[in-house]
C-alpha cells in the first residue's frame, strides 16, 4: 500500500516538477538542523554479508566489493538487463572543427548509434581536445544538463575561453586536458515515468513494456550512456581513454558516481553538490530525502528503492559504500554551504567513511571526521573535497579545484 501511494503521489508532480534543489512549501517537514538528526549506525564497510571481515585488498575487490554493487543495482539505481537481441554499437564522426576557440582546440561531434530488431536509438557527445598537445591527452567527461545538439557548447564570442554556457573549456586546454560532454536526456528523459521510447524498449523481453522492479531507471541509464561515451574514446587518438575522469553536477553528479562505480576504466570521478542518491548519507535523512526523491521523481531510482522510503536504516547499504567502490581511484566531492538540501555535512562524511577502504588498498583517505573550513579543498588525498560559500552551481573556483585535482591523479 505504501508503494501505491508514493506512486500515486509522484504522478501527481511529473509535470509541475523539474528540479529537486529548492525546497517547496511541501518540504516543511525537512530538516537542516544537526541537532535534530536521527541516531544512525552505518552498515559495515569491511564486513561481509555473512559476517567474515575484510582485511585485504583482494579480499575487497573480489569480495566485498561485488556484494555492495550487487545491492546498489537491485535496490538502489537498478541493473541493466542482458537484451533478447544483440544491440549493434556503431561510431560516426559527424563533423570535426579543427580551428575550435580560434585554433586553440578540435571539436568533433560524434553520434554513438544503438540498433537491434527491436529499435534504434542514439546518442551525440561532443569531443574537445587541445591542439598544442603531444600524444592523447587526460580528459574530463561531463554528464550534461546542457544539450549537445544546440549551440551551448559554440565558443562564447563575448567571454574568450568559454562554451556558451559559461564553462571554461580554455581553461582545460591550456592544462592539458580534453572534454567531452555527454546530453543527460539522448537515451531517457529528465524525469521518465513511461520508458516507452529511446533506450529501453532494445532491452525488453518478450511481452515487457517497462522495467521490472530491479531494473534500470534514468540514473542508471545516463551511467549506461556516459560507458558508451568511454567506449568510442578508445577509438580517439587525441584522447587518453585511461585517463578520464567521470563528472556531473546535482542529479548529474549522482549519475557521475554510480557510473564510475560500475565502470572501473573512468580514472577519477568528481561529484559536484550531488545530495541524496549522490554522496549525501541516506540515514542522516538532512536535506532532501529518499521520500522527497521518488514523490517528484519516482523513477531516477529502480521501483525496488521505494520500499525504503522513511526505512532507510533497512537499506543494508548507505553511500559511502558507492564512493569506497571507486576504491583506488580517485575522487572529488564538492559541497556549497548554502546548499543544504543536498547536505554538505552528510556529503563529507560519505567521504570520510569510505576512506578506510582507500587505506586498506593503500591509497590516502580523509583523516578527520571534521569537515574541513570553508574554502579549503583537500586535494592531497586519493579522496578529495571543498566546501565554498554559495549555493547550487559550478562556480570558476570549482572548475580550478577539479583541474587542480586532476594534475595530482592524472598526470605523471
Amino acid at each position: 500500500m505504501k508503494t501505491f501511494l508514493i506512486l500515486l503521489v509522484s504522478l501527481c508532480f511529473v509535470s509541475h516538477i523539474a528540479v529537486a534543489r529548492e525546497p517547496k512549501e511541501s518540504d516543511k517537514d525537512v530538516n537542516y538542523d544537526e541537532a535534530r538528526l536521527p541516531a544512525y549506525d552505518l552498515p559495515p564497510l569491511l564486513l561481509t554479508s555473512e559476517g567474515q571481515k575484510i582485511d585485504s585488498a583482494e579480499a575487497w575487490m573480489n569480495t566485498r566489493r561485488p556484494q555492495i554493487m550487487s545491492l546498489f543495482g537491485n535496490l538502489i539505481y537498478g541493473t541493466v538487463p542482458t537484451p533478447e537481441s544483440p544491440i549493434q554499437v556503431s561510431f560516426e564522426v559527424l563533423k570535426t572543427d579543427p580551428n575550435f576557440l580560434q585554433g586553440q582546440g578540435t571539436r568533433k561531434d560524434v553520434a554513438v548509434r544503438f540498433e537491434n530488431d527491436k529499435g534504434k536509438a542514439e546518442m551525440r557527445i561532443l569531443v574537445f581536445s587541445p591542439n598544442n598537445a603531444q600524444g592523447p591527452v587526460p580528459a574530463f567527461m561531463k554528464h550534461s544538463f546542457n544539450s549537445t545538439h544546440g549551440q551551448d557548447f559554440d565558443a562564447d564570442p563575448d567571454k574568450p575561453g568559454k562554451f556558451r554556457n559559461g564553462w571554461p573549456i580554455g581553461e582545460f586546454f591550456q592544462r592539458g586536458y580534453g572534454f567531452i560532454a555527454v546530453y543527460q536526456q539522448d537515451l531517457v528523459d529528465h524525469n521518465e515515468v513511461s520508458f516507452l521510447d529511446d533506450i529501453h524498449p532494445l532491452f525488453y523481453r518478450q511481452g515487457q513494456s517497462f522495467p521490472k522492479a530491479w531494473e534500470w531507471g534514468v540514473l542508471s541509464t545516463v551511467a549506461w550512456g556516459g560507458s558508451r561515451a568511454l567506449d568510442y574514446l578508445e577509438t580517439d587518438n587525441q584522447i587518453d581513454a585511461q585517463r578520464v575522469a567521470i563528472m556531473g553536477h546535482s542529479k548529474m553528479g549522482k549519475a557521475a558516481l554510480w557510473t564510475a562505480a560500475q565502470d572501473q576504466r573512468f580514472a577519477l570521478a568528481v561529484s559536484a553538490q550531488s545530495g541524496c542518491a549522490g554522496a549525501a548519507l541516506w540515514r542522516r535523512k538532512s536535506g532532501e530525502t529518499l521520500e522527497k526523491m521518488v514523490t517528484r521523481f519516482p523513477y531516477w531510482l529502480c521501483r525496488n528503492a521505494w520500499k525504503f522510503v522513511n526505512n532507510e536504516d533497512d537499506l543494508p547499504v548507505d553511500q559511502h559504500m558507492l564512493l569506497a567502490c571507486i576504491a583506488p581511484r580517485p575522487v572529488y566531492v564538492h559541497s556549497s554551504v548554502d546548499d543544504t538540501w543536498a547536505d554538505p555535512r552528510g556529503e563529507y562524511l560519505s567521504a570520510f567513511h569510505a576512506s578506510e577502504v582507500y587505506r586498506l588498498l593503500g591509497k590516502t583517505g580523509l583523516s578527520s571526521e571534521q569537515s574541513p573550513p570553508v574554502g579549503q579543498p583537500i586535494l592531497d588525498s586519493h579522496v578529495g573535497y571543498h566546501i565554498r560559500e554559495g549555493g547550487h552551481s559550478i562556480e570558476p573556483y570549482d572548475w580550478l579545484r577539479y583541474l587542480d585535482f586532476a594534475d595530482r591523479h592524472l598526470k605523471p
